[in-house]
């Protein structure tokens, strides 16, 4: 087969700019063979480089005595005590799920779970956040309901619990959606696996299901913008088997405690030319490849169609050669490909054989450690004035308006197809607050969330920043957890527009300084650019996925509903702040004025406040989009009881001021939280009570069995029509 010329085209058609051509002449002193440009594509493209965020993400805080291992690796990873620790990562799988959205949100689950268990990890929970364009839109209903089925089915067949997460819809997603995946692992603190390669001539072993050409050039394809020419995109999405995944978990886990492996790295982003790279890197170590070894499941596959296939479900692993048959037998057991596709070399050299040709010979480090990273021009977004005042609404109407929306329904249509309980140890399911799975044999629980307000973030990025941390540093102390470290999934535009540019800057800051300030270390995370679609790009979305520890989970766990007579009492500062409030966007289709302000010295004592007297809590809930009345509403309705809010004030019950909570108790408990608040130094207020079959704010009522019917029927209607 001729290969194609280097055109500029073709240059151009792999992601790579005049620049990067020259710096590749540079490096290897020739003219690269269609392979080796393949090759340099896909590495030095946005999704696997980060050459456009590595400069910000290195002043991310990523460290603590909780942090077994930061960001680098395929996941991070926290302990918990007794010898073990929970590995997790989140990561974004948009323009696959928009172009096929049930491949590319099942490949994006199936993808997350390999960057946990190859490093040692049993999955132990999923969640996922998920933003889609309006539903009146002509694309959304058909790529929702792609999306949760792909969640879904990959999730349920591969046997891991689905958690938590978020659904949210904007015209600013109509052109490109957003998944976003996370993954958490339960592992020995003592058996975790990394990635770099050791020892000079150790055989290179592919592990898994065959290669095919699906998904060449997807991680190219995410590094670039949309146009009318996206159906052409459609190959490169990859097409998922979890039950090969489930097998594949199974034999790996049942390898690596055969003490067989040096090395191991999940085939994603740009496939067996990312995992073979990574491992040489990272271990300082050239790789040798023969492809003629490589499992196929298609005829006569080119060398550049197998170093860019993103097929799924397969492993790349340096091997101790004397461990060589009894992992095989393993890989045979389980049904699954094992083949010695190579080596470790002494030399930087990247070095590709296909039937005795070379295709490939190329510097090794070049492609990894030293590739292209640019200091983006960037501009700060401007302050925000403040907004008027909103027109007048009763708060019985703005409380339809947040329920009848699908942001703010309920999300059983979404939680119902997921499954919540396999394995056994779900604690809390997705609907309200964070989800909490026990530690399988011990009185500990570990707490999941994932965060982020997009309105906040486009209207002050670094105050958005720290929202998102903030919010899930609530989310997870609402159930009674100690907040241990996060995850970030940074979803934007072009970053070569320079106001782009200064919103993820400007979110970088905001987010480093709220894990700082609250102990919440970054420990892994994706950075996801180019989300536009013909020049319009989505709303600054840096999801934050976070984790925390119950270490008693009977003594610890704050999981109870309101009961009828409990009193209802905020933990906070109340000042009434309804710019860029759910209320303003769903009432009045109004995005103005400015983010609220996170104070995080009131987040961290607030925050501290409920969880060190959460003996005295029935029920908690944290304030965030919707403000009290919308949180005392969803406790109230999950409890199947009224309301009465003493308030009828518009500010007071939809303001989003944060650092706040909602508790429920008893007299008892509500007297003791109001002296020990008064010893701290930390507000507290008696807002109403619970009980009965209205829902009352001030004088103003209606009945919850018809707010209730509304709240959970408007999220299906909105996506069926």
């Amino acid at each position: 087969m001729t290969e194609p010329q280097i055109t500029p085209e073709l240059i151009a058609a792999h992601g790579l700019s005049p620049d990067e051509y020259t710096r590749i002449l540079e490096i290897i002193g020739r003219e690269p063979n269609f392979t080796e440009l393949g090759i340099f594509s896909a590495m030095w493209n946005e999704h696997c480089s980060y050459k456009s965020s590595k400069k910000w993400l290195r002043t991310l805080h990523t460290e603590g005595p909780q942090v077994i291992c930061g960001p680098g690796e395929n996941a991070g990873i926290v302990d918990i005590g007794d010898n073990q620790a929970i590995v997790f990562k989140m990561e974004s799988h948009n323009h696959p799920s928009y172009i096929e959205p049930h491949q590319g949100a099942a490949t994006g689950v199936g993808g997350i779970l390999r960057d946990v268990f190859t490093m040692g990890a049993r999955p132990i929970a999923a969640m996922d956040s998920l933003s889609f364009g309006v539903p009146e839109h002509p694309k959304t209903s058909h790529i929702v309901k792609g999306v949760v089925e792909g969640v879904g089915s990959y999730g349920n067949c591969f046997g891991v619990p689905n958690v938590g997460g978020e659904v949210r819809f904007h015209p600013a997603y109509n052109g490109n959606c957003l998944v976003n995946a996370f993954a958490a692992g339960l592992i020995d603190s003592d058996k975790i696996f990394y990635s770099a390669a050791s020892g000079v001539g150790m055989p290179v072993v592919y592990l898994g299901a065959k290669t095919g050409r699906d998904g060449v050039g997807g991680a190219t394809m995410a590094s670039a913008e949309f146009d009318d020419t996206i159906e052409e995109k459609r190959p490169t999405v990859q097409v998922g088997d979890p039950f090969t995944e489930k097998c594949l978990l199974e034999a790996c886990l049942e390898l690596m405690a055969t003490g067989s492996v040096i090395s191991i790295q999940d085939m994603g982003a740009a496939g067996l030319t990312c995992s073979a790279v990574e491992m040489g890197d990272k271990g300082g170590l050239g790789i040798k490849l023969r492809l003629e070894a490589v499992p196929q499941r298609e005829a006569n596959m080119t060398a550049y169609e197998m170093m860019l296939s993103e097929s799924q479900e397969r492993m790349l692993m340096v091997l101790k050669p004397e461990k060589e048959a009894e992992a095989r037998a393993i890989f045979e057991k389980w049904d699954l490909d094992f083949a010695i596709v190579g080596e470790t070399l002494a030399e930087d050299r990247f070095l590709i054989e296909h039937n005795g040709e070379i295709k490939g010979d190329l510097p090794l480090s070049k492609l990894a450690s030293t590739a292209p990273e640019y200091d983006r021009p960037w501009v700060d977004t401007p302050k925000a004035s403040p907004a008027p005042d909103l027109p007048a609404i009763d708060p019985v109407t703005a409380l339809q308006a947040l329920i009848g929306s699908p942001n703010y329904a309920a999300k059983d249509w979404v939680f119902e197809q997921y499954d919540t309980q396999v394995m056994g140890d779900t604690v809390r399911r997705p609907g309200l607050g964070a989800g909490v799975v026990r530690i399988h044999g011990t009185k500990k629980a570990v707490a999941f969330t994932s965060d982020v307000t997009p309105r906040y973030v486009k209207a002050d990025p670094f105050e958005g920043g720290k929202q998102a941390v903030a919010e899930s540093f609530r989310n997870l102390t609402a159930v009674g957890a100690i907040p241990l470290a996060t995850t970030d999934n940074m979803n934007f535009g072009n970053p070569e527009k320079p106001e782009i540019m200064g919103q993820f800057v400007g979110a970088i800051k905001g987010i480093d300084a709220a894990v700082r300030a609250l102990d919440m270390p970054i420990v892994s995370g994706n950075v996801s650019l180019y989300n536009e679609t013909d020049g319009t790009g989505i709303l600054p979305t840096p999801t934050i996925g976070a984790v925390g520890l119950l270490e008693d989970l009977e003594r610890d766990l704050i999981a109870g509903l309101p009961q009828d007579g409990h009193i209802a009492l905020v933990i906070g500062v109340t000042m009434g702040h309804l710019d860029q409030s759910a209320l303003a966007y769903e009432a009045f289709g109004l995005e103005q004025g400015r983010a609220p302000a996170v104070d995080l010295e009131a987040e961290l004592a607030n925050g501290t406040f409920l969880r060190e007297n959460r003996a005295h809590v029935k029920a908690a809930n944290d304030l965030s989009d919707g403000g009290l009345a919308l949180a005392a509403f969803e406790m109230a309705e999950a409890a199947g009881v009224g309301i009465r809010l003493d308030s009828d004030d518009i500010k007071t019950l939809f303001g989003e001021d944060q650092a706040r909570y909602l508790v429920a108790t008893d007299a008892t408990g509500a007297e003791a939280l109001e002296a020990l608040a008064a010893e701290k130094g930390i507000t507290i207020t008696r807002v109403g009570t619970f009980g009965g079959d209205v829902v009352r704010f001030g004088t103003q009522t209606a009945p919850l069995a018809e707010l209730s019917a509304q709240y959970r029927q408007s999220f299906a209607k909105a996506i069926n029509g």
